[in-house]
């Protein structure tokens, strides 16, 4: 049997992958151009080259402390919806349990349903228990809606690897916890960072949620929404944004160098 066809170049398919791609991230590149444009107004021509939106944005002390917002949420997001999810995804696919298969359903409920919905449910829901909007009810929220990704993400590691490696480490004298430390947490580390990364990015961009749960102190979303209003303000956001692109390329990169990294890790352990 001819198998040459495997090999053979699909031109409409790659044609179509480029189309998509620059469908996808031209517009993100018109970003760092217009940061550069001595304009307040996002159009062509361009004017001259510039800096000074990036001077101002430096010194626009409520951009700095909505990006700050951003990033406490961000990273106490992340460690608490991946330590959970972790937990959650060695007892799915470790041990047995009565009703495991609705138990993943309900926790992977928020995936489905409407970011308003859910947005509006927690607002009467706290206040109804009279807890005041804050920082803190918006980490809440983006806590549960990170926990159903963090275990898509971490799943495929645990089950990626021989659980014959862990009775192993049992029959020679170690505890649950020694076993997970030293045994199974090597294993799945490169699947924790990736859930870490992949939480803090969608805490960090996470707009409908933190619109309802947030008080006075408004995280970078929400306060970029709010200067859409004023032209002259624009342009420093644009350049946060470009500044905020570079760094989540550099941010992917990294996650998928380490990710490549466990590969072989993985592979030993009997994949």
């Amino acid at each position: 049997m001819n198998f040459s066809y495997i090999n053979r170049p699909n031109r409409p398919l790659h044609v179509y992958a480029i189309v998509y791609l620059a469908f996808l991230y031209v517009p993100v590149l018109f970003l760092p151009l217009f940061s550069f444009n001595n304009s307040i107004f996002i159009a062509f021509p361009l004017k001259e080259f510039t800096t000074k939106w990036y001077v101002a944005m430096f010194n626009n002390e409520p951009m700095i402390a909505a990006l700050a917002n951003s990033i406490k949420v961000g990273v106490v997001t992340s460690i608490v919806a991946t330590l959970l999810g972790v937990f959650a995804a060695k007892a799915v696919t470790r041990y047995r349990m009565p009703g495991k298969v609705p138990v993943i359903g309900f926790i992977m409920l928020p995936l489905v349903i409407p970011g308003i919905i859910f947005g509006v449910s927690l607002l009467i829901l706290l206040s109804q228990m009279g807890v005041r909007l804050s920082l803190y009810t918006v980490t809440m929220g983006h806590i549960i809606v990170c926990v159903p990704f963090s275990m898509a993400a971490l799943i495929p590691r645990f089950e990626g690897f021989d659980a014959s490696i862990e009775e192993a480490s049992a029959d020679l004298g170690e505890n649950m916890w020694w076993t997970f430390w030293r045994v199974t947490l090597p294993m799945v580390f490169p699947g924790i960072i990736a859930s870490f990364l992949l939480c803090f990015t969608i805490s960090f961009d996470e707009f409908i949620i933190a619109f309802f749960l947030s008080g006075t102190d408004p995280t970078l979303p929400i306060y970029m929404w709010g200067q859409l209003r004023f032209p002259d303000k624009l342009p420093g956001v644009l350049s946060l944004g470009s500044i905020i692109l570079m760094i989540s390329f550099i941010v992917v990169f990294v996650a998928h160098w380490i990710r490549t990294r466990g590969m072989p890790l993985q592979r030993a352990g009997g994949v």
